[in-house]
Parts: C-alpha cells; structure tokens; sequence
C-alpha cells in the first residue's frame, strides 16, 4: 500500500496579490512555483480556478455590501470554466469584470493568462448575496 500525500495548511502558503484594481476590475497574480503544477509540470487546473474565485468573488464582494454578520456577501453559485491552454513556467494572472450586478445575483467574467498574456481559461462565475 503506497502513503496518500496529505498536504499541510503550510503547503499552500504560496501568493496571491492584487496587482490591479478599479470599480470594473479586478486583476489579480499568483507567482509560479512547481509546487503549483501536476505531474507532467502544467499549473494545476484547481490552482486557476482558485485564481478566478479569489478575483471574482474580491471584484464582487467590492460592489457588495457587507454586513458585520456576513449577510450580503457574494457566494459563488455557479462556475462555467474553458480550460483553453496550460502553462509550464511564469506567472499566472486573472483579470476579473463585472457582466451583470442585480440587486442579489452578480455575474463576473474571468479571464486567466500566462507569459505574454497567453490566455489559459475563460471562467464565468455566478455570486448570490448571502
């Protein structure tokens, strides 16, 4: 029986960092690290994901009002994602901006790029206000 590799809280310590950020957008990086990437060394698709949750939901939660409760933040519903390409090296970005803000119901599409601003996944997220 092989050991199953159960990772620590420490091994996901990795960075993320708003480089960018207005009323529209949301623009956000993740420095590459091969601890971010699968077996064959592509970024972890989960990883990108993760990416476009963090910006949708900042992107979302900006235009949102929050109590101290917690009610009216943006939970994400819903998530359509095209894995279009991957990458083996350079940092991973996601530019977030708003489709639709209704008074419950947020629609935010996020675009992840890579070097040269490859694009790596189209990702359209649904936020319901709690």
């Amino acid at each position: 029986m092989t050991e199953r590799f159960v990772p620590s809280r420490s091994d996901f310590a990795f960075l993320f960092e708003i480089v960018d950020r207005d009323d529209d957008f949301v623009r956000c990086r993740v420095p590459f690290s091969e601890a971010l990437t699968n077996t064959v060394g592509s970024v972890q698709a989960g990883l990108m994901l993760w990416l476009v949750d963090l910006a949708a939901t900042t992107l979302a939660g900006d235009r949102a009002e929050i109590a101290d409760d917690g009610s009216g933040f943006p939970l994400l519903i819903d998530l359509h994602a095209s894995l279009l390409s991957n990458q083996r090296e350079g940092d991973i970005f996601a530019e977030a901006r708003i489709v639709r803000q209704g008074r419950r119901i947020t629609v935010v599409r996020t675009r992840v790029t890579g070097p040269g601003d490859q694009t790596l996944a189209e990702v359209t997220t649904t936020h319901l206000a709690a």
